[in-house]
């Protein structure tokens, strides 16, 4: 039975009959002790593709609710909202997949019940696991509508099943319900549809997800990962039923005064349909490996080094939404993200480096640098049309966030990634990007 139909009367029931869960005595009362919190915003973004160059300046509020528990009970409520108000028809057009898109949409309005060590949410959620994860590195977070059945009873064990029958992306673009960029190049705030994210290979349609997660971290300073999505009838009959899983692992070696990191991990994605139709290109029956490792703490100082390498013949769909896909894709740059490097037949390598300025007594002050070389021998146009040209990418980018102590809940931050592409045969592009970011969380 598809979660998302999970009777919420049933669920009352339930609740109303465990007296023990009861935090608040009164339904009126698990609204008025209810928690509210929010984030003011105000980004600053700066493209330029190499070919023109366009900016946007945006400001947000993001509000949440979130009521007190009533015999295990409780109701979430997230509201997003974005302005962008000097925003010309140029960079209306280079943002309207991401950034721009005046408005506000709900997106968390769900009812959860806990029983012991169980606890079930239905309804528009944000979810955060390997292959099913909503990126919040634009204006408006990525969000999902369906059911997430969670439970901790096994020692050192969490154990999740979720459906999800809607999606609601960036911008009305990546859900379906925008103008299309052929005729103004505006966009609008998103809202919730059967079209959904697809990281590694575009916006389809699609028609219900199914997905089971495992983390488990018995064996001290292990941790073992790994989850399955089912996602039906993407795109229909381009793609297909498509079958996606993970597994990782993450070992942390304890030092006198420092800390090694180890993981590593191996993702594929396989579909029922493309390939079988005998279509002409690159399908999605790919895999991917990645291994990473990392001092951690030393004196401040942080240190990674990372490799990621996929099969010759096929991409791969690292699951549903922006933020899937960090399990594995370690080598992923900064700003352009783990679809740079899940094409078929891309090797990509990565070395990082960080301090963290409280060592020095700036408290809140964080540095980053890294360098990134991916050799793509498998490229595509982002659709399932095959274009086979060798690819060479080049990424330096930098990071510096300052949590402001004067300031409690103020965090100022600044990105820069320039990038290289060299295809085979033709002529260099030089691009890069800058962002931005001033938020307030209360």
């Amino acid at each position: 039975m598809k979660l998302a139909k999970l009777s919420l009367a049933a669920i009352v029931v339930a609740g109303l009959a465990s007296s023990s869960f009861a935090a608040s005595e009164t339904l009126a009362d698990a609204f008025k002790n209810g928690k509210v919190n929010g984030e003011l915003r105000a980004w600053y973004f700066d493209r330029d593709t190499g070919t023109t160059s366009e900016d946007l300046f945006s400001t947000g509020v993001m509000l949440g609710y979130v009521t007190d528990s009533f015999y295990g009970l409780s109701l979430g409520l997230t509201m997003q909202s974005n302005y962008a108000p000097d925003a010309d028809t140029t960079a209306k057009q280079m943002y309207d997949g991401d950034m721009y898109g005046s408005g506000a949409v709900l997106s968390e309005a769900y009812i959860a019940y806990t029983i012991g060590k169980t606890t079930a949410k239905v309804g528009r959620q944000f979810i955060s696991t390997p292959l099913v994860n909503g990126s919040g590195s634009r204006m408006i977070k990525e969000s999902f509508e369906g059911a997430l059945l969670l439970n901790t009873d096994l020692p050192q064990t969490t154990l999740a099943a979720g459906y999800v029958s809607k999606f609601q992306g960036r911008t009305s673009q990546v859900t379906g319900d925008g103008y299309p960029t052929a005729v103004d190049g505006e966009s609008d705030i998103p809202d919730f549809s059967k079209n959904a994210l697809f990281y590694g290979a575009g916006n389809f349609t699609f028609d219900g997800a199914y997905t089971i997660l495992a983390i488990n971290k018995s064996i001290p300073n292990l941790t073992i990962t790994g989850q399955y999505a089912l996602i039906n009838d993407v795109a229909g009959a381009t793609v297909g039923d498509t079958d996606v899983w993970v597994a990782g692992l993450g070992y942390v070696v304890p030092m006198s005064n420092f800390k090694i990191g180890l993981d590593g991990g191996y993702q594929a994605s396989k579909t029922d349909k493309y390939n079988a139709a005998g279509n002409a290109g690159i399908g999605y029956d790919g895999g991917m490996f990645g291994l990473q490792a990392s001092i951690i703490d030393l004196a401040g100082f942080g240190l990674k080094t990372a490799y990621t390498s996929v099969s010759s013949d096929d991409n791969v769909i690292l699951g549903m939404g922006n933020g899937a896909g960090g399990a594995v894709a370690f080598t992923a740059p900064l700003i352009a993200g783990a679809s740079r490097v899940s094409t078929a037949d891309t090797d990509a390598y990565k070395i990082e480096a960080s301090y963290d300025f409280t060592k020095v007594g700036v408290a809140g002050l964080k540095l980053m640098a890294n360098y990134i070389s991916i050799s793509a021998d498998g490229t595509v146009t982002g659709t399932t049309t095959k274009v086979i040209r060798s690819t060479d990418w080049t990424y330096w980018a930098g990071q510096v966030a300052y949590d402001i102590p004067a300031v409690k809940g103020l965090t100022l931050s600044l990105e820069y990634e320039d990038a290289k592409q060299e295809p085979d045969g033709l002529a260099s592009v030089n691009s890069d990007e800058l962002r931005f970011r001033a938020n307030y969380k209360f």
